[in-house]
């Protein structure tokens, strides 16, 4: 009679039904780290969600209230917005802001992917393929899934269900074609037990392979490619070409190109000119969440070529005007995009940051790397050597990937997903919120660390004793989750 193992379900049953004794447990471990009282919910391992944004620097505050009693025109701004861009990707660039980076997404489809509406008789299907990668949600809800095996890949998405929620968001005669990423592992997860992707190996020319075979399976209807524009290995693009850009990426926007499509890539936690550049990857448009990692206000940004801008920029009624101006700022189908004048003033400001001194942004980012790296150092002893720590100037902090843990038939520290967020019912969440340290972005055995929410001060500069606390609060926490896992036995 085979002996009874401890399968995932159980672990994820026993952090459900002894929820308080291990929160109890995180409560005690952080009281150990003297986090002073005046700093507890006031600490953030990043400070680039969009629902608890980080605190703005002086200086854009100043740009903003510079422009506040001023009569400035929107068109001035925008336009002062592609000059910046142009100046440093080149005069066949071309840029245009929103009020959020999900708001370029939904004008990006709108503009370049999905089928004309007017004329006569029924529109034709358009397809887009995409990768099975992590936060699909945002690039890829904007179409219907196919193969209809992902028809669920996103129902547990978002805090709203149904038509008003994120499934309402699919267009007209759109399809996503889902491609699983070649090597990557999506097993079943968290007290939802959901599929997780963990993609950490990620094989570039495999993927590549199935892309193009969706590609030419779907090449009547093809209408674009959309992806993530990370560069880190927990996101899957740990491979790099020549040119040091993933692999995977690069590779699809040669074969965007060939075949007269568009690449769009979603870029939300990236910084422009800094982080990855569109040039390089073959992008057609790369869309960018200001708020997160460059510094703005909330909003977004979208860079893309001069050709596949124009219809963004009608779009948006930024073009043209019709009695013949460069640019206009009036209304178009999403003129409900608009940023605002403050948001522009912000926006232009951050720019000539990120173009002049990129320094500002990128020495807390490499001092972030250098007390993640001496943490995991201190640590070891507990929790092992199965961490992968990457910095990313584009991602604009530090990637901890903990999934190797789950190496061959091991129980792993547990792995919480998108949709365990969603539910609050991740427990790493609930631990380090017992401690006073807001989590951000922690799904699928990755960690994000920015500088943010409580690291920095006034001026952006790293504050590195509340950056180390938060550090070391998750790393705290992954240790009682990893003893919880090795105490559990299987049922009897």
């Amino acid at each position: 009679m085979p002996m009874p193992t401890l399968t995932r379900m159980d672990l994820y049953d026993s952090l459900v039904v002894r929820k308080d004794e291990f929160l109890a447990r995180a409560e005690e471990a952080g009281r150990a780290l003297d986090i002073p009282p005046e700093l507890r919910g006031r600490l953030g391992t990043s400070g680039a969600s969009s629902a608890l944004p980080g605190t703005l620097r002086a200086d854009v505050m100043q740009a903003m209230q510079d422009v506040a009693g001023k009569f400035v025109s929107m068109r001035a701004l925008g336009d002062e917005i592609r000059r910046l861009v142009k100046s440093v990707y080149g005069d066949g660039w071309d840029a245009a802001p929103t009020n959020s980076c999900e708001a370029a997404l939904e004008v990006v489809h709108d503009a370049l992917l999905t089928p004309p509406q007017l004329g006569r008789g029924d529109t034709y299907r358009a397809r887009c393929v995409g990768l099975l990668e992590r936060h699909a949600e945002h690039h890829l809800s904007y179409g219907r899934p196919f193969p209809p095996k992902y028809k669920e890949v996103f129902s547990d998405r978002g805090s709203t269900a149904g038509e008003l929620g994120l499934n309402g968001r699919r267009a007209l005669n759109t399809d996503i074609v889902f491609v699983p990423m070649a090597g990557a592992r999506y097993d079943v997860h968290g007290p939802k037990m959901i599929q997780s992707p963990m993609l950490l190996g990620t094989d570039a020319a495999r993927t590549l392979n199935a892309v193009e075979r969706a590609a030419q399976t779907h090449a009547s209807q093809l209408a674009g490619f959309v992806t993530l524009g990370y560069d880190t290995p927990g996101y899957g693009y740990g491979e790099r070409d020549a040119y040091g850009v993933p692999r995977i990426q690069s590779s699809i926007g040669a074969l965007a190109a060939s075949y007269d499509v568009p690449y769009v890539v979603d870029n939300a936690w990236g910084a422009p000119f800094i982080g990855s550049d569109p040039r390089k990857l073959g992008a057609d448009v790369m869309l960018f969440s200001m708020d997160k990692v460059a510094g703005a206000p909330t909003s977004g940004l979208m860079i893309g070529r001069e050709g596949a801008m124009v219809n963004v920029r009608r779009a948006l009624g930024f073009h043209s005007e019709r009695f013949g101006t460069v640019s206009s700022h009036g209304k178009g189908t999403h003129a409900s995009a608009d940023p605002g004048k403050l948001s522009l003033a912000a926006l232009v400001h951050v720019l000539r940051v990120l173009r002049d001194e990129p320094q500002r942004l990128t020495d807390p980012i490499d001092r972030l790397h250098d007390i993640v790296q001496e943490e995991c150092t201190r640590w070891r002893d507990r929790l092992g050597s199965d961490f992968v720590v990457t910095r990313s100037h584009n991602l604009g902090g530090v990637e901890l990937n903990y999934e190797r843990t789950w190496s061959g038939d091991r129980m792993g520290i547990p792995i919480f997903t998108n949709e365990d967020r969603i539910a609050g019912a991740n427990l790493m969440g609930h631990a380090l919120a017992r401690m006073g340290i807001v989590l951000s972005q922690a799904e699928d055995g990755n960690v994000i660390f920015t500088p943010g929410l409580g690291t920095v001060d006034a001026n952006g500069a790293l504050i590195e004793p509340n950056m180390r606390l938060a550090v070391r609060a998750v790393f705290t926490t992954l240790a009682l989750l990893r003893d919880w896992a090795a105490e559990q036995k299987p049922p009897a």
